[in-house]
């Protein structure tokens, strides 16, 4: 007997954190997605929406953790945002390694899932599930509203191509330097995804490079003067590109983590690194000119990069995905690209092969 194809998204098998007594009625799992989204962000209003509920339920929310652990989470500075304790970014930092070990569990249960399912389902997520670098310009055009359904997780470069290559989003966001090669980026991108089954689709430039005190003091020109002048580096997390990109430019000159005081000193976003700058405990970190800009710091360019999508073919092919690359390549996020320092946007074209990214 054969059974009518229809399109829903598949099943899937997933699991949260049981706090029990400790919490009361409190839904842990929505703690950690609050958590998790203010570790990529420092304002509170867009980490509730990232997560999926209002301002005030995330603030009731976090009130009644910290009053049920005796604990705080998160610490909230005027004109700095919200930034997590050591015990709540400890608390994201336990979590996402947890749920990579048990995707690693789960990931043949879904393959055979996926099969069985395949002769009578077409995968159409309800909202499509985007991993991404943190990126300002995306993290600006998500808070100011788009009438795109989807979910959007800020995840490092190399963590959202690891999840679109286990088939746990629809869609990955990165950025390599433009000075690769394409045998470069592809042997990169192979480490996750497949050349048959995935396309990429460069969206724009951007620059890049040292973020420094306003009037750059300590007269910064390249990231060997952070040693040689006793500087405090602030880092952003392993698994980012940018992380990636700073450990390379590090053995480019010959130089040793261990000799960087603060290499250990880890932000999740562009952002938090310009304000761990601006509130004066780190001297230079790495990020991008529009992070500089938003809080009135000097800037250091040293590389200009793409950064874009990949993605499957069947997703770049379905309704769901081009109506959100379209949008995504319409005149309101151009302009809003425009409208910041240091980001370029690119020309408008189809998803194509790796090869295309950089071309």
């Amino acid at each position: 007997m054969s059974l009518p194809a229809t399109t829903r998204a598949v099943p899937r098998l997933r699991w949260n954190w049981d706090f029990g007594a400790l919490l009361g009625e409190v839904d842990g799992s929505r703690l950690l997605q609050l958590l998790t989204a203010l570790a990529a962000g420092g304002a509170l209003g867009v980490a509730a929406r990232t997560a999926g509920m209002s301002y005030r339920s995330a603030w009731g929310l976090l009130r009644d953790c910290e009053q049920a652990l005796g604990v705080s989470m998160v610490v909230m500075e005027r004109g700095r945002g919200t930034r997590l304790t050591e015990f709540g970014a400890a608390l994201v930092e336990l979590d996402a390694a947890a749920r990579h070990a048990l995707d690693e569990v789960h990931a043949p249960w879904q393959r055979r899932l996926e099969a069985l399912l395949a002769p009578v389902v077409r995968v159409a997520p309800e909202r499509l599930r985007l991993a991404a670098s943190h990126d300002l310009a995306l993290a600006d055009w998500v808070e100011h509203g788009r009438r795109i359904r989807f979910e959007l997780f800020w995840r490092g470069s190399e963590e959202a191509l690891a999840e679109l290559g286990r088939d746990e989003c629809e869609m990955a966001g990165f950025h390599v330097p433009e000075s690769w090669t394409g045998a470069q980026l592809a042997s990169w991108l192979g480490r996750w995804l497949d050349p048959a089954r995935h396309v990429c689709l460069p969206v724009m430039r951007r620059s890049q490079g040292l973020i420094v005190a306003r009037g750059n003091p300590h007269r910064v020109r390249t990231l060997a003067d952070v040693p040689r002048r006793g500087l405090r580096l602030v880092n952003r997390q392993r698994g980012s590109g940018t992380r990636s990109l700073i450990d390379q430019l590090l053995a480019a000159n010959g130089l040793k983590p261990e000799s960087i005081a603060g290499y250990h000193h880890e932000e999740f976003t562009h952002e938090a690194v310009a304000a761990t700058i601006a509130a004066g405990q780190a001297d230079v970190g790495f990020g991008i000119e529009a992070a500089a800009a938003r809080y009135d710091l000097g800037f250091v360019p040293l590389v200009s990069e793409r950064y874009g999508f990949a993605m499957p073919n069947a997703i770049a092919a379905s309704p769901e995905g081009k109506a959100f690359l379209a949008r995504l390549q319409g005149n309101t996020f151009r302009q809003r690209l425009l409208a910041m320092p240091g980001y370029q946007p690119l020309a408008v074209r189809a998803p194509g092969a790796w090869a295309e990214f950089l071309a």
